[in-house]
């Protein structure tokens, strides 16, 4: 996004002319202007911190579990922006809402039996990422939800019914679609409760909730049936009820929670991304197994946190620039 680039530019041409102002005559000569630091807590699941390993490497020693990747958008952001802002990245995966909120957490790193063994698992638990937040914090970025919808889970029982089924039908629509009003809207509260914690920690702070990508595509014809590197043995008519009653929904209720909100934005990433979802050629979301056949259980990969870069980036310098 060019757009968000120039602005940058801009800015902190502007911040450094404004702060050159402020140095005294007799010292002007004696020290560069400095940009103005913006405080920025970014939190956040899996889909924010990154996790996978076609999402970069874990840059954090000795690991707490939470899988914060170089090449997730808080951390393509935080090089973007430089001297800017300053990042408190403390998104982990597998987080909920009120992981989020008021809950610690203990992280699973990539301990996920069958699939992966992780040596250094388990991990002491973590606290819960709105302490992060203080008084002075200028803008927070949230991405957060899936979890409380419960989408691993049932991600893996479409996994199994599908597997079951040889292809054919809608077995997980069958079994679990009367029960995703009800997460939906436990979504919704919990969400709201959420924002209204962030606001009480930081007054003054713009929150940017952002949503999930594109991740089943329009079109499932693309999508092969017990393809490793899509959705394995998830039915094409599961993964039109996912995308339909279950994803963009999601991102609806995140949309309409951050709108309630005086001090909120809803931050869009569906729309950049319908063309790069799990079974499209040129995909920002891996499938059940990347293409190095690593786990990646349905994650963005550094393309996907590229692009989310790009739009969150520019959500953040709406928010900080002079109005």
């Amino acid at each position: 996004m060019a757009s968000f680039r120039i602005r940058l530019t801009l800015l902190g041409s502007a911040a450094a002319l404004t702060a050159g102002a402020l140095v005294p005559a007799q010292l002007a000569g004696a020290q560069p202007a400095a940009a103005a630091s913006y405080d920025w807590v970014a939190l956040g699941d899996s889909y924010t911190a990154g996790v996978i390993p076609a999402a970069g490497d874990v840059f954090e020693y000795p690991r707490d579990g939470c899988e914060r990747t170089d090449q997730s958008y808080p951390q393509v952001i935080d090089r973007d922006l430089g001297s800017l802002i300053e990042l408190t990245n403390v998104s982990c995966g597998a987080a909920t809402i009120q992981d989020v909120t008021f809950r610690a957490q203990e992280p699973i790193g990539r301990h996920l039996p069958p699939l992966s063994e992780d040596p250094d698992y388990p991990f002491p638990p973590v606290p819960p990422q709105s302490e992060a937040v203080r008084p002075g914090t200028d803008v927070i970025t949230v991405g957060v939800g899936g979890n409380s919808l419960g989408f691993a889970d049932i991600l893996l029982k479409c996994l199994e019914l599908g597997g079951g089924s040889g292809g054919v039908g809608t077995p997980c629509r069958e079994e679990l679609a009367a029960s995703i009003p009800g997460r939906l809207t436990k979504v919704g509260k919990e969400y709201g409760e959420m924002l209204a914690k962030l606001h009480e920690k930081a007054p003054h702070a713009r929150i940017l909730a952002v949503g999930y990508p594109t991740i089943v595509p329009a079109d499932t014809s693309k999508c092969d049936y017990n393809d490793l590197h899509q959705f394995l043995s998830i039915t094409r008519g599961d993964l039109d009820w996912l995308r339909r009653d279950v994803l963009e929904p999601l991102n609806r209720t995140i949309e309409k929670s951050a709108g309630a909100h005086g001090s909120a934005d809803f931050v869009d990433l569906y729309d950049s991304t319908r063309n790069h979802s799990v079974c499209d050629a040129g995909k920002w979301v891996e499938g059940v197994f990347d293409h190095d056949n690593r786990p990646a259980l349905v994650h963005p990969n550094a393309k996907g946190h590229r692009n989310a870069a790009d739009h969150v980036a520019s959500a953040i310098l709406n928010a900080i620039e002079p109005r």
